[in-house]
């Protein structure tokens, strides 16, 4: 476990060396391929030592936090060429992944509990420092407190789960707390992570302020991290959340409705691609607290679906601003005349957005309408909604984009280069590809 680690603290020096955009990618890929060879095919943990060790979730998670940072050096070219603090962005980037890479692999609550926190600095100085306009400090605000004001009562009930058990260790997580406060204190910061309706109001504000690499790391792998705690630890809550789990699904499949009808009012293509965000990881936290195999099991390949679907949204509306100098809906009008070759890529993503075959969203969506069909049969009024109005503003999000008026100050355009093409075949790639061992996703349980 500890080699990756070293490969990654070992890149640190040549960040300071004379600035090689190439460089940096091709060896960050090569962790991620390296990573790749020590696949861990089941449920058991590998490549153990005191405080960390690899399953198949964390396996998957570490991969999709490799994959992520290492397109966002790709997306994030800009920076090279205008010299904008580029090593120090690397930085940040460099500390972010190997946070995440610890969260991911640790077997003790409180090693998870303090990477967890350690991942949300590195996020906060990329919105902070490389966003575009001046609200990116009330955005960086909303997402610190947040999550410092959730994660404070989670502190204290790893304490008191501690002094119950006498061991922090997943492997010894036998004795379930029947009391709701320690659920609700323990749970709060993944709710407010995922993030939950009624707790997503940050996601929002700091997708839209972050540039291109925060946003894409936000969507692709930190909203992920309150899905893989609650798989971890929902074994803790068993005797309380089988009486209180209905409250929480009641909540996001109705805020996930709620949600997506937001979507199809907004006029800016990053505000809307975020709200998507929230009603898709609705779906993963009612899987999540059916607390059965199936929403286990689509729970998992939604998330990864997601991260990758969404950030290669991002990429693109990132890739019609750098042009427009705007995320307007009214001004990033018929790209389609002007274009052409980027169209397919915003039709083929948006397309994965709304569930649509082959793409590993519709694996997910199908197991977990499964799942909440089986838990009540009164989900799917809200499942339905869900589904179709994602169909509805991603059609929007396409339609709207790609035809239309050309907006008259277009004067100049660049039809795309290599590295954006490079960029979102490797986001849609995988995400179609992995539909084939779809197995994976359901034989960690």
């Amino acid at each position: 476990m500890m080699k990756f680690l070293l490969a990654m603290v070992f890149l640190a020096p040549l960040m300071f060396k004379k600035k090689s955009f190439w460089l940096y990618q091709c060896i960050s890929f090569f962790i991620t391929f390296m990573f790749m060879s020590q696949f861990s095919f089941g449920s058991e943990y590998m490549n153990i030592s005191y405080f960390w060790g690899v399953d198949l979730l964390s396996f998957i998670m570490i991969m999709l936090s490799l994959w992520v940072c290492s397109l966002m050096i790709i997306a994030s070219e800009g920076l090279f060429k205008s010299d904008y603090y580029y090593n120090l962005f690397l930085f940040v980037m460099l500390i972010l992944l190997i946070s995440l890479y610890c969260t991911f692999s640790s077997m003790n609550l409180f090693v998870f509990y303090l990477f967890f926190e350690m991942s949300l600095i590195p996020t906060l100085l990329l919105i902070i420092g490389w966003g575009y306009q001046p609200e990116r400090i009330q955005a960086g605000i909303y997402l610190l407190f947040y999550t410092l004001m959730a994660s404070l009562p989670m502190m204290i009930s790893i304490f008191y789960y501690y002094s119950m058990s006498n061991s922090l260790d997943y492997y010894f997580f036998f004795i379930s707390v029947d009391y709701f406060m320690f659920y609700l204190c323990m749970s709060l910061v993944f709710f407010v992570k995922m993030p939950m309706y009624f707790v997503h109001l940050w996601l929002p504000k700091a997708h839209v302020e972050a540039p291109v690499s925060g946003s894409m790391i936000l969507a692709g792998v930190m909203l992920k991290l309150g899905g893989y705690g609650f798989m971890r630890l929902m074994s803790v809550f068993m005797s309380v959340s089988l009486s209180v789990n209905f409250i929480y699904v009641s909540i996001s499949l109705v805020g996930g409705a709620y949600v997506s009808l937001i979507c199809i009012r907004q006029s800016d293509i990053k505000s809307l691609i975020a709200y998507s965000s929230v009603a898709h990881m609705g779906l993963v936290l009612g899987g999540i607290m059916t607390l059965n195999y199936w929403g286990l099991s689509g729970s998992l390949a939604m998330m990864v679906a997601h991260g990758l679907c969404s950030s290669g949204l991002f990429c693109l509306a990132n890739i019609s601003y750098e042009r427009l100098g705007s995320r307007s809906f009214y001004l990033n009008k018929g790209l389609i005349n002007l274009m052409p070759s980027m169209s397919l890529w915003w039709f083929l993503l948006s397309s994965s957005n709304m569930a649509a075959p082959p793409s590993l969203n519709l694996v997910g969506e199908i197991i977990l309408i499964n799942s909440l069909v089986s838990w009540s049969l009164w989900c799917m009024i809200f499942l339905s909604i869900i589904s179709f109005f994602s169909a509805v503003y991603s059609l929007y999000l396409y339609s709207y984009s790609q035809h239309g008026k050309i907006f008259s100050l277009s004067y100049s355009f660049c039809l795309g280069s290599v590295r954006e093409y490079l960029l979102l075949f490797m986001h849609w790639f995988p995400l179609n590809l992995l539909v084939i061992k779809g197995e994976y996703f359901i034989l960690w349980i």
